[in-house]
């Protein structure tokens, strides 16, 4: 949404902001219409800016499954067999059974609190609770998009939405099972879908409707070759060999590794988001990087699932592109998202700043921007604080204990040491949401949240 030329214009004035171009002192922002109109460095602040010491552009979430935060937590015993995704799969089938489109609105809403406090704006919601208990489409087929949008408008967050095609429960189009009955559409049924979440999603400012093949498990080959051509402006993302056991199968089915088999078949271009990405050969790797596509890492839950770890230098050597996602949202923190990036690599490889792409670079700004412009690529959005990009804007608290003195290494302050705790003020499309890290509807928010899950436990 464009800045309207006839509307009056705020200003905030930063001691030191994170420009494009790199820090920038003195900085004044003028936001017209909830996007940037104006920027102004080195220059002296006036009597009607409202003052603060740091910002930094809001961080984008490349990928959440909102509903799954009301979970958290509740996965962390042992079972009787060995424990991995597809034990903790089965769980999740059975937490969301009882979820109606009031308790995902009031789940999603808490989690999109939480990730405004903490420094994320806008995120992409990959969709794929699209039905009732039974497995039926609602009366409205957009009733579930709709209880997500208004967590959006209830939260302030900025939204991508990604409503998910989800079909058969395995490689070969196998039949869908019984606990993936509320994820399940035809490609006609997901049209109208995805047109009345279009339609829905115009009750917020700026957001947009991309979409998502959940894998190559749950979309047939076909199908993804209808989807495809769907698809004119919104980005579309995909998850994909996030496990070893689907690269198997994958081996199996086709003869190929699903990265390879992707990359080969599909016209994957700069609009694609390959959501994990895990388990790569050096050839698929070298292959997506050149593709133009994001990698949309999620380290928080690839760690909580046993995973396994991204190839990140090697990608990153190749030219290529990421962002970072809370994905189960079984903690939602930007800058542990970012820490657990770099310190899997440093634990695999045994050692440091691996990620910093030089000797002498700052391992913290590396990861900051790269996560941000890729992540503004992944949700089809212009990042940063630049003209015409939403006003998305986190200012820190630069008494924290652990920014004191850090002035020159403030990035690296911030994700190594402060964390979250650091994050002071929060705006999102020129508003206000978070103030001194607490979010301005955040007692309604949790009440609500509190109610539900009491519901969804009983």
């Amino acid at each position: 949404m464009q800045a309207e030329l006839g509307s009056p214009v705020r200003t905030l004035f930063f001691d030191r902001a994170l420009l494009p171009g790199g820090w920038a002192e003195n900085v004044r922002l003028g936001i017209r219409s909830g996007t940037f109109a104006s920027i102004e460095a080195n220059c002296a602040p006036l009597p009607d800016d409202e003052r603060h010491a740091c910002a930094l552009p809001g961080m984008p979430n490349v990928h959440s499954h909102a509903f799954q935060r009301a979970m958290a937590g509740m996965a962390e015993q042992r079972g009787s067999t060995d424990d991995s995704f597809w034990t903790w799969r089965e769980i999740m089938y059975r937490f969301l059974d009882r979820m109606s489109p009031d308790d995902v609105r009031a789940v999603a809403a808490l989690a999109y609190m939480e990730m405004l406090e903490t420094g994320f704006t806008r995120v992409g919601e990959f969709h794929y609770l699209h039905h009732d208990l039974n497995g039926q489409r609602y009366a409205a087929i957009g009733e579930m998009s709709g209880a997500i949008i208004a967590a959006a408008t209830d939260s302030g967050m900025g939204m991508t939405l990604l409503p998910v095609l989800y079909s058969h429960s395995g490689f070969g189009a196998l039949p869908h099972t019984q606990g993936q009955r509320r994820f399940v559409n035809d490609l006609d049924q997901f049209g109208r879908l995805v047109d009345e979440a279009s339609r829905l999603a115009k009750a917020l400012p700026d957001a947009i409707v991309g979409l998502a093949p959940h894998s190559l498990r749950a979309v047939s080959p076909e199908q993804l070759a209808r989807l495809t051509d769907m698809t004119v402006d919104g980005p579309i993302h995909i998850h994909i060999a996030e496990q070893t056991k689907e690269v198997d199968d994958c081996i199996d089915w086709i003869g190929q590794r699903p990265v390879e088999w992707l990359l080969s078949h599909v016209n994957v271009d700069a609009r694609w988001c390959l959501v994990h990405a895990t388990h790569m050969t050096a050839q698929e790797v070298r292959a997506l990087a050149q593709s133009g596509a994001v990698a949309g890492l999620c380290p928080i839950t690839e760690a909580n699932l046993g995973d396994g770890l991204f190839p990140a230098p090697d990608y990153m050597a190749a030219g290529g592109r990421y962002g970072i996602g809370s994905d189960s949202n079984v903690l939602i923190d930007p800058t542990e998202e970012l820490r657990l990036l770099e310190y899997g690599q440093r634990l695999s490889l045994r050692g440091r700043n691996v990620m910093a792409s030089a000797a002498g670079h700052s391992t913290g700004s590396m990861l900051y921007t790269q996560a941000l412009t890729g992540g503004a690529a992944a949700l089809g959005v212009k990042g940063g604080i630049a003209e015409g990009a939403a006003a998305d804007i986190v200012s820190l608290d630069m008494q924290h204990p652990s920014l004191l003195g850090r002035e020159e290494t403030l990035l690296d302050a911030f994700i190594f040491a402060a964390g979250r705790s650091a994050v002071d003020c929060v705006w999102r499309y020129g508003e206000k949401v978070v103030t001194a890290g607490k979010h301005n509807k955040r007692h309604d928010i949790r009440r609500a949240y509190a109610r539900t899950l009491r519901t969804l436990t009983a």
